[in-house]
């Protein structure tokens, strides 16, 4: 996960600030349309007749979402939007960049002027600024953000300036902006949230494991990310230097093979009890029964196969005209047996 959140923030510069993003590109504007909850676009098109298509954008000539430009008209009829020197109010461009101005302080710092020698003269002083670390230092929680790829509907485009990530369930927007911004520097537009509860998934007869309750995180992008490519979609020598490369990494094959013998160790001894020791696991049986009729099947077609032609043999042989000899079978009885009838 690490590495692939590292491409997303590879070339950003750090900042300790918060991040709003205000210069939105217009495929940027129309992800954020896109990942509007549902119930959110059905109030909007039924109120304001807003219905955008799927490379569309509800967003107003200066980037405000409708949520936005209502809140601003809100303000503005309270008489809570402030006015420039000649008397008007702000325009909503000016309204929300200053909105995201406030968001985006730095909070935390502090600015302190210190008198310094000079490194010439150590008789003269000069006046520098420093900043300073006000209150407490914070340490970074101990959760995992797991980046997925993103939900595609068949027969539409890949979106890269979104992410999705899967989270702990206690983790909240303002968490996620932090998160990302503070150790990764990843700036976003947008968050959307799902809560995804786990379902009972039954073991045996009466024991069930309940799957982990998960929280989906589908975050808005400034500059755009293209997930790495399926294994079945690469090349088949970049899939093959791929598969050898997480085998060697976290030895797959390796850890299957050993869960199939403690598996194998385990029925035998249900099965057989203490003479299941003398058994041998062999890694190239055939284990399943769906796996088991499979392969008889196919050793069949190989006898049929191999009669069918031995028959063919022997009728050209006979319409040469010359005769077929065919050996005995073998002998099933022990050799003593057949020794002593033989004398």
């Amino acid at each position: 996960m690490f590495r692939q959140v590292q491409r997303i923030c590879s070339g950003f510069p750090f900042s300790s600030a918060r991040s709003y993003a205000t210069q939105h590109t217009r495929k940027a504007l129309a992800a954020r349309t896109a990942s509007t909850p549902l119930a959110v676009r059905e109030r909007r098109e039924r109120q304001l007749g807003l219905a955008p298509g799927p490379e569309e954008t509800d967003a107003t000539p200066d980037g405000l979402s409708p949520s936005d430009f209502a809140r601003y008209q809100r303000h503005k009829a309270l008489d809570a939007i402030p006015k420039n020197p000649n008397g008007k109010y702000q325009s909503p461009k000016e309204w929300v960049l200053r909105r995201n101005a406030r968001r985006s302080r730095i909070r935390g710092f502090r600015t302190i002027r210190r008198i310094v020698p000079t490194k010439d003269d150590p008789t003269v002083t000069k006046t520098v600024n420093e900043v300073d670390v006000v209150g407490q230092p914070v340490y970074l929680p101990n959760i995992i953000f797991r980046l997925v790829r993103n939900h595609t509907p068949e027969g539409q485009d890949y979106n890269p300036f979104e992410a999705t990530f899967r989270i702990p369930p206690s983790i909240t927007k303002t968490d996620i902006r932090s998160y990302l911004l503070a150790v990764y520097g990843i700036k976003t537009t947008y968050i959307r949230t799902d809560l995804y509860y786990g379902r009972l998934k039954p073991r045996g007869a009466s024991n069930r494991k309940m799957r982990s309750t998960y929280k989906r995180a589908v975050v808005g992008l400034v500059h755009p990310f293209y997930y790495p490519h399926r294994m079945e979609d690469m090349p088949e020598e970049e899939r093959e230097n791929r598969e050898q490369s997480i085998e060697q990494q976290y030895f797959i094959k390796e850890g299957q093979e050993m869960f199939a013998q403690s598996r194998f160790r385990s029925a035998s001894v249900t099965a057989r009890g203490q003479e299941s020791k003398q058994w041998k696991f062999d890694a190239g049986s055939v284990k399943g029964r769906g796996k088991i009729l499979r392969e008889v099947a196919r050793r069949r077609q190989l006898k049929e196969q191999m009669v069918s032609g031995l028959v063919g043999d022997w009728h050209k042989t006979r319409m040469e005209g010359k005769s077929v000899t065919v050996d005995l079978p073998r002998s099933r009885k022990p050799k003593k047996e057949a020794e002593a009838k033989a004398e």
